[in-house]
């Protein structure tokens, strides 16, 4: 690593000689000679570092000489960039007082602020005395390089460093090779297929990380019986990184033409290889090719151009870029084994066994082990083989499972093999690389973020390119994930996409970061009680509740720090630091760079010293409680990225931000308390990210400002348009030219009075024109009466998704047919629109007079005047709709006037949502699609549902607050479709009965009814027919009669959930005993389903007794009880174990409260979040809740005592959680926040965290003013109240 971080210093160096400024500073300080003396040392030094590299390997002493000069070489860049801030403070100074135009603003900074006392003498003191202490050192250095013997500008080749890959030949042992069937087959489709017989010589390659197994899978399809039968001639090459095109052409000639034979030069072995392939189908294995010359790639394949048409090679490689140059058109991405077949792997070297059977006291140990190697065939192999002679020795397999990986025996070959991924990359990527040994294993990095922290450290040169910075962050992203150092973790509809490392990749940047990234994790911490931390440059943490400041405290060592960076794999962290203890720890980070104390919420403010961190480029204070930042964070000159995201109580940003010239990023995303830009905002030319543009009146910032920020991208939100006066201000701003900007929101007051004008509003949305670019628009509370003309325009052709919000005055809705990469639309709070129908593009456009060609998500919500909807175009004449061919969801949200409805079939329609709408919108809309899978109905105005049919394609139907229905009917004329799967029912206030003549065919999985006061009847004798069913509730329904154990429950049932009905549990024959049969069942029995994992009962007065019922249930994981007052003999559990029964009370638990105390009232809400249940947090939310543009509920849940808002919580993918049977990560998603976050919290025994969040609501308490900080304070009080009864 050494040599990488003296090469980029020595780099630095050199800019910083080149700067006007700082050679200025450097001949006023009399220390020119000396920094040019450096500049020649550091190049002989350089000079022998591939020797030392090479030496450190077995020489002691090298490797501590590369320590201490790679140690010496962050002490002369911290120097460096001392002066370069010294030379940039003395330049500000000056210009502030001799540029009239810039002093009209700091006239508002107090001279103390901007001009401080001149310590020149005394700072060039001090500079001097670092100097000549870091020449000393460097002398000492050169005198030890040449005791040491180190050779000036020595070769090593990458492949005789450290490890040298041994060179693989095409045998297998089959046998041995395990959970590769699929890839196997899918692989040979590829080579024998018929697509594949009649394409002329085609390279399929095998990509994948290191150790993955791509050589054996090659293996096993060369020596395959059907590819050898299919192929006239083959050959086997493994080529590795020595890339010699006519060493590997003789390997395939001699391979095909079956002798060995000499060749002058390369054209005649080319001649005479051609020729033996000419007519020929071919199979050439190319295994393990590093080389990413296209010019010599594609000299190695000429010679196959003549081959029959079939002909194959296969490449195996770790980097997409090899499979790009060898233009294979049929890439394959190898993936790791999965958990079972690693597992069996893994046995069948360690214990010669396919499994854990015969060593079940083994088989946790095991589980470990695979989990640490990450699943990789390597890895399995290597540590299975280690153990084997170790099948009894239990204390072996332990100290393997809590070993890291490069703590194991020398002999083993995980990191070296992985380690040639390392030596192979340029050296601008070895440092980046090394700098994410910082992140945890399955940490999910977003590469953007990422980019921002090797910017911040300088990682990021820009030699001749004229990227910036971040695009040349981006782009070295991207070559380390082609060569498979990152994984792409697809989006889901709960989740964006990010990134992981594997497992193993991780421990190999750790092991090649050496003692300057550190990552003091729990483990690491213990062990390391006595190490020295005054190397460390770079830290990271695994955050804790209340462990900051003992980390800090544990660092006071590391006085050289660069990198303070608290993380987590939680998605909703939170830390504790108080604002004391922050001013006590800040002083002692004279040198960092990276400083995040995102999620400390207990943070309010931050102490003046911040301003003393001159070196500083990247500040994150997101998520914390602060109301404003100190004026001297305008001392901060190197500053880039200051991100303030989510910070709900900051209300002011200081003035003296004019200074923060270097400033590239400011996010100030989601800060309500905002109002006001801080003066001077305009002149920072250099800023990217702007996220938040606040319009004042006439002291305050203009939208002309926006003028000069030229380089803006990304995601702009500008507010206050109606303060814009004067429409050529809005002109002024060039929004136009702004072509980074790619999600634009614009907003005026949602204040519709009489100072509001329409036509100057018109024109300022007028001369708001986007870049053409933009993907993502927004225009909310626009008080025109019609849209200007580029609004829909066809030449916003990556535009894809759009949100047209309260602009109530409009009378039409744009052209937007012909926006032809729109995929999302929502149109809410549109008063004035009675009328929706469609404009279609000419003919002569791309789409063929198809409108909305590819929107996917359409929504209307809260649309008081709308009246008429039409659509009917008819079909194109190939068939095709000419409308919404490819809609997948639709949602109509209280739209009461609407009834007159027109539209084609759309063809695509899987979600459908209707809520507050008339029968006719109800009757249109189910008839528009035989598609749809999910039916969900709320507050539908019909005479009688039952008089419709569902579509047989309905897998899920909700239902929920329709006074109308009766009756739900489920095998008679009108049967629900056999396709469904999941029957939802709630808040039915005059519904009686439910499949009175039984179940029918359906095969139903989930069935869920709430609420509905007067159900009378449900068919529970009919329950046995539901072999399906795995999750019943049955919850609130007072006037049910009926007794459940009358018959048997559905065989394969795997949740229950029942309370509040009308018959005692005791009427059932009391939960005394378990019975195997319905036969059985006596007064005395109640039979319950062996297969059950989750069960609750509810408000059950007379239940006593559950453990001899438990006994009988013995795949039973969670017990939930709520108002069961009698019941006395719950089981004592074992909390460390977590394969132990759960067992939840949560009115008593919750709270602390003795079980005689009064019991806690609980929202539907909460009480969904105790027990877990996915399925009614999906509903409450969804119900009550606005979808913006990205499915996010943000509207607030009044739920009876308490009132619970809830924060971003997707319905989807709640629902998508309980498919994947994931309880934890639902609520980490959809609980966070008010009285249902507390509660959940403590019930799943997290009471630290619950702590820290009371505590944080509490000071919310006193200073939110807004209705979500009113809601909020209500809930914490009601809660308080109950706590302290």
């Amino acid at each position: 690593m050494a040599e990488i971080f003296v090469a980029a210093f020595v780099n630095v160096l050199f800019e910083k000689l080149a700067s006007a400024d700082f050679m200025k500073l450097a001949r006023s300080e009399g220390i020119e000679s000396q920094l040019n003396k450096w500049k020649k040392t550091l190049s002989q030094i350089q000079a022998v570092l591939a020797d030392a590299e090479q030496k450190q390997i077995k020489e002691r002493h090298v490797e501590l000489w590369l320590q201490d000069l790679q140690d010496l070489a962050y002490d002369i860049d911290d120097v460096l960039d001392d002066l370069a801030t010294e030379a940039m403070r003395r330049e500000f100074n000056q210009e502030a007082y001799a540029s009239s135009s810039t002093s009209k603003v700091l006239k508002f900074i107090p001279t103390c602020c901007v001009n401080s006392t001149p310590r020149n003498i005394m700072y060039g003191r001090k500079m001097s005395s670092k100097l000549d202490e870091i020449t000393a050192k460097l002398h000492n250095l050169v005198e030890q390089k040449n005791s040491l013997g180190l050779q000036v500008n020595v070769n090593v080749e990458r492949s005789n460093r450290i490890y040298k890959r041994l060179e693989e030949t095409s045998l297998v042992d089959e046998s041995k090779v395990m959970g590769r069937e699929g890839d196997k087959e899918a692989l040979l489709e590829k080579l024998l297929g018929k697509e594949a017989c009649n394409q002329d010589v085609r390279v399929v390659s095998i990509v994948g990380l290191g150790g993955i197994g791509k050589t054996t899978l090659a293996r096993v399809l060369y020596n395959h019986e059907k590819v050898k039968e299919h192929f006239e001639l083959m050959a086997w090459v493994c080529v590795s990184e020595e890339f010699d095109v006519f060493n590997i052409s003789k390997v395939i000639f001699q391979a095909v033409a079956g002798n060995n034979q000499d060749f002058a030069d390369l054209n005649l072995l080319h001649v005479a290889l051609k020729e033996k392939l000419s007519k020929k189908r071919f199979l050439v294995v190319l295994d393990d090719v590093w080389n990413e010359n296209y010019m010599e790639l594609e000299l190695l394949q000429r010679p196959f151009v003549e081959g029959a048409p079939g002909s194959k090679i296969i490449v195996t490689t770790r980097k997409t870029a090899v499979a790009s140059m060898m233009k294979s058109s049929q890439s394959y991405n190898l993936d790791v084994l999965s958990e079972e077949e690693a597992l069996s792997l893994f046995a069948r070297h360690a214990l010669d066994e396919d499994n854990f059977d015969k060593y079940a006291s083994l088989k946790g140990h095991g589980e470990g082990i695979v989990k640490k190697c990450g699943r990789l065939p390597l890895a399995l192999i290597t540590l299975g083989t280690m153990l084997w002679e170790k099948r009894d020795d239990h204390e072996k397999w332990e100290e393997v499972l809590n070993s890291e990986i490069w703590d194991l025996p020398n002999e083993n070959q995980i990191l070296p093999a992985l380690r040639l991924s390392y030596y192979d990359l340029p050296s601008h990527l070895k440092q980046l690389f090394a700098y994410c040994s910082l992140f945890p294993k399955d940490y999910m990095f977003d590469k953007n973020k990422l980019v921002l922290l090797w910017m911040a450290q300088g990682f990021l040169k820009q030699t001749n390119s004229k990227k910036s910075k971040e695009s040349l962050g981006l782009q070295y992203f991207e070559e380390l994930k082609s060569r498979s150092f990152f994984q792409v973790v697809p989006a889901t509809i709960f989740r964006r996409s990010g990134y992981i490392m594997h497992d193993l990749i991780n421990d190999l940047a750790t092991s090649v970061a050496g003692g300057f990234c550190f990552r003091l994790d729990d483990k690491k911490d213990k062990n390391n009680e006595k190490d020295s931390f005054e190397r460390f440059r770079h830290v990271s943490f695994i955050g804790e509740e209340y462990g900051t400041y003992r980390k800090f405290k544990e660092l006071e060592g590391a006085v050289g720090l660069r990198t303070f960076l608290p993380l987590s794999l939680s998605s909703w962290p939170s830390f504790y630091l108080s604002n004391n203890d922050l001013a006590e720890l800040l002083p002692q980070l004279r040198f960092i760079r990276v400083l995040s104390l995102s999620r400390h919420h207990s943070i309010t403010e931050l102490p003046q010293s911040t301003g003393t961190l001159k070196h500083i480029r990247y500040l994150n204070v997101s998520w914390t409680n602060i109301e404003s930042l100190p004026q001297e964070v305008g001392d901060l000159y190197n500053l880039q990225s200051l991100l303030l995201r989510h910070c709900h109580m900051l209300s002011s940003l200081p003035f003296s931000f004019v200074k923060l010239i270097k400033l590239q990023h400011l996010d100030i995303y989601d800060t309500p308390q905002l109002s006001k830009m801080p003066l001077g905002i305009g002149g920072l030319t250099n800023l990217q990210t702007l996220s938040k543009i606040i319009i004042e009146g006439s002291d305050g910032f203009k939208i002309s400002e926006m003028k000069d920020l030229s380089s803006l991208k990304g995601q702009v939100s500008i507010s206050g348009l109606d303060k814009v006066i004067d429409p050529t201000q809005a002109e002024d701003a060039k929004l136009q030219q702004k072509e980074g900007i790619d999600d634009l929101t614009i907003e005026w007051s949602n204040e519709f009075d009489d100072s509001r004008n329409q036509v100057t509003e018109y024109e300022v949305l007028n001369s708001l024109r986007p870049p053409p670019k933009l993907k993502k628009l927004g225009i909310l509370f626009f008080g025109g009466t019609i849209f200007p003309s580029w609004v829909g325009e066809p030449s916003f052709n990556q535009l894809t998704e759009l949100k047209l919000h309260g602009c109530k005055r409009c009378t039409d809705l744009p052209p937007l047919g012909h926006l032809g990469s729109l995929k999302k639309l929502f149109v809410d709070g549109m008063d004035g629109v009675k009328t929706f129908s469609l404009e279609l593009p000419g003919r002569t456009d791309s789409f063929h007079g198809t409108a909305f060609p590819l929107l996917e998500v359409l929504g209307f919500s809260n649309m008081q005047g709308w009246e008429r909807w039409s659509t009917r175009l008819g079909d194109n004449n190939d068939g095709t709709s000419r409308s919404f061919p490819f809609l997948r969801e639709v949602y109509v949200k209280n739209c009461p006037k609407l009834v007159e409805i027109s539209i084609d079939l759309m063809p695509s329609l899987v979600d459908l949502y209707l809520k507050g709408c008339s029968e006719e919108v109800f009757e249109s809309m189910v008839g528009a699609s035989s598609s749809i899978r999910t039916l969900t109905l709320k507050d539908i105005s019909c005479g009688s549902l039952e008089n419709y049919r569902c579509p047989n394609s309905v897998e899920s139907l909700d239902i929920s607050s329709c006074d109308s229905l009766t009756s739900l009917t489920l095998s008679t004329i009108h049967e629900l479709p056999s396709s469904i799967k999941t029957l939802l029912v709630s808040d039915c206030d005059n519904l009686e009965s439910i499949a009175e003549n039984g179940f029918g065919t359906i095969s139903l999985e989930h069935v869920r009814i709430t609420n509905c006061k007067n159900l009378k009847s449900f068919p529970h004798e009919h329950l046995e027919s539901l072999t399906s069913l795995e999750c019943l509730t049955i919850i609130n329904c007072p006037s049910m009669d009926d007794s459940f154990p009358c018959g048997l429950w559905p065989p394969n049932l795997r949740k229950l959930l029942m309370g509040c009905l009308k018959k005692p549990m005791s009427e059932w024959g009391g939960v005394v005993s378990f019975v195997g049969n319905a036969k059985d069942v006596t007064s005395s029995s109640f039979l319950l389903p062996p297969s059950l994992k989750l069960l609750e009962i509810r408000d059950f007065m007379d239940v006593e007794s559950v453990s001899e019922v438990l006994q009988h249930l013995p795949c039973l994981k969670t017990l939930n009880i709520l108002s069961c007052p009698k019941l006395k003999d719950l089981p004592e559990i074992d909390s460390t174990d977590p394969s132990s029964l759960k067992i939840f009370e949560p009115s008593h638990a919750l709270t602390g409260i003795p079980q005689s105390g009064p019991a806690m009232p609980l929202t539907p809400l909460d009480e969904a979040c105790f027990r877990m249940d996915l399925t009614v947090i999906h509903e409450i939310v969804e119900d009550l809740a606005y979808k913006d543009d990205e499915g996010a509920a943000t509207e607030f849940i009044d739920v009876g005592t308490m009132v619970s808002p809830t924060v971003y919580a997707r319905p989807k993918f709640v629902a998508s959680h309980l498919m994947s049977d994931m309880p934890q990560e639902a609520l980490d998603d959809a609980c966070r926040s008010s009285t249902s976050h507390l509660q959940a919290l403590f019930a799943l025994g997290r009471e630290n965290e619950a702590q820290i969040a009371l505590k944080e609501g509490l000071v919310l308490e006193e200073k939110r003013t807004s209705i979500l900080r009113s809601f909020l304070k209500k809930s914490l009080k009601s809660l308080m109240t109950s706590v302290k009864k």
